[in-house]
């Protein structure tokens, strides 16, 4: 059967509208595509501004659109997050419960270690000053290890008195003159200092290597395990240092011995603090005089 000539799209007003109207936008595209192109061509600058008008124009639309692209593809994002937090929101209660129970203890632990001091009368020694004075030199590249401190006998300074800085331990007066001392560094091989490791208590001798390090090695236990980052401070020992001025942090794991980095440098310290020992050597025992001989009566024989 042969196709129908006539092919107009019925009855239907919409239909033929719909039709009339696609060929109106048709024509009128190809009317503003050859005027564009005519433009274009005889006169770019006005195309260009054109072209910018038309740009200004559509900027804010795909700016929106954009925005819209970016939440939804974040959307699941969001979602992972959520259940993410929520996760460790629920960790950190818990954690939180149990650092709770943690510092009731150490509450508990405190008072019982102040009841159990005034029971026993327990009276920690303070810690005096004798003097604060300016590091005047320090030697960085000998292998002994000593320091000039601008203050000597005119200013209370003694042999024998520790010296610390603002981040720790530097050493000890070895001989004083009227306004200077010299300072062993703690780092000088012929220092030895009795130390304690903060996290279990354990005893130690940390002694000079002459490069700028010390070596820790346990004082009571054979072959005792050092971890990096352990942190020694003076025990007290001895009475020359007072307790708790930090000395060193351990370098890296071993066993025995351990290199470890000194808190104090000397030659970033200004100022340095002359503390008094921490317990005073004892007084020289009093001489006990001896008893004058008494003259003894004469005595008379017997008749």
């Amino acid at each position: 059967m042969a196709p129908q000539r006539d092919r107009r799209p019925g009855f239907s007003r919409r239909a033929q509208y719909g039709v009339f109207l696609g060929y109106v936008a048709a024509a009128a595209g190809a009317l503003i595509a050859a005027a564009l192109l005519l433009l274009s061509t005889f006169n770019p600058p006005a195309f260009a501004a054109m072209r910018g008008v038309l740009r200004e124009g559509t900027a804010p639309v795909s700016l929106g659109l954009r925005n819209v692209r970016d939440f939804l593809a974040s959307g699941p994002a969001a979602v992972a997050e959520h259940f993410r937090v929520k996760h460790e929101n629920r960790l950190l209660r818990a954690q939180v419960q149990r650092d709770a129970a943690l510092v009731q203890r150490a509450r508990m632990l405190v008072r019982e270690n102040g009841r159990l001091r005034r029971l026993l009368q327990v009276q920690e020694l303070p810690t005096q000053t004798v003097a604060a004075a300016r590091l005047v030199s320090s030697s960085a590249s000998s292998t002994r290890r000593y320091a000039v401190l601008a203050a000597g006998y005119g200013q209370g300074v003694r042999s024998g008195q520790p010296v610390r800085g603002p981040e720790g331990l530097l050493g000890r007066i070895v001989e004083t003159s009227a306004n200077t001392a010299r300072v062993v560094l703690l780092t000088d091989p012929d220092s030895v200092i009795p130390v304690r490791r903060t996290r279990d208590g354990l005893p130690a001798i940390a002694s000079g290597r002459g490069d700028g390090l010390v070596d820790v090695r346990s004082a009571n236990v054979a072959n005792a395990p050092f971890l990096a980052g352990d942190i020694f401070v003076t025990s007290g020992i001895g009475g020359i240092y007072p307790p708790n001025i930090p000395v060193a942090r351990v370098l890296q794991n071993a066993r025995d011995t351990a290199p470890a980095r000194a808190f104090a440098r000397p030659d970033r310290a200004d100022f340095a603090l002359v503390l008094q020992t921490f317990l005073p050597p004892p007084p020289p025992p009093a001489a006990v005089p001896t008893p004058a001989p008494t003259a003894s009566a004469p005595t008379t024989a017997p008749q």
